[in-house]
């Protein structure tokens, strides 16, 4: 069997990790067992707070949502309004709802008394 040589891909592949790891401080960002470990490391929290984005922002919206009632003064409460929401089969998403009660306030005024009327 031929013996083979490494070099030329241990090389390319130092040069991509070392490339990947830029901008990191001190050894992470120059030596490649140091920064290997660290690419796996910020994958693993890349992949999780991507996750935790999500939450984030629904809780945003919802925090959003329950300012816009109190704005609207109905009186009606944020888990009363959702509820409402699906028996009337108004099918908007909260990503939706929290953008009109912030931008359109005459808008959401205007559906949360659709809802209201129904309730």
């Amino acid at each position: 069997m031929a013996r083979v040589k490494r070099g030329v891909t241990k090389l390319k592949h130092r040069r991509n990790v070392l490339k990947a790891a830029k901008g990191y401080r001190f050894a992470r960002s120059k030596k490649e067992r140091a920064a290997k470990e660290a690419l796996l490391h910020a994958g693993a929290y890349a992949f999780a707070h991507r996750r935790d984005k999500k939450n984030d922002f629904r809780r945003l919206w919802n925090v959003r949502l329950g300012a816009g009632l109190k704005g609207v003064d109905e009186g009606l409460s944020y888990s009363k309004f959702m509820g409402s929401l699906g028996k009337k089969k108004i099918l908007i998403n909260r990503k939706m709802l929290a953008e009109l009660a912030e931008k359109h306030p005459e808008s959401f005024a205007r559906l949360v008394a659709e809802v209201e009327s129904k309730v």
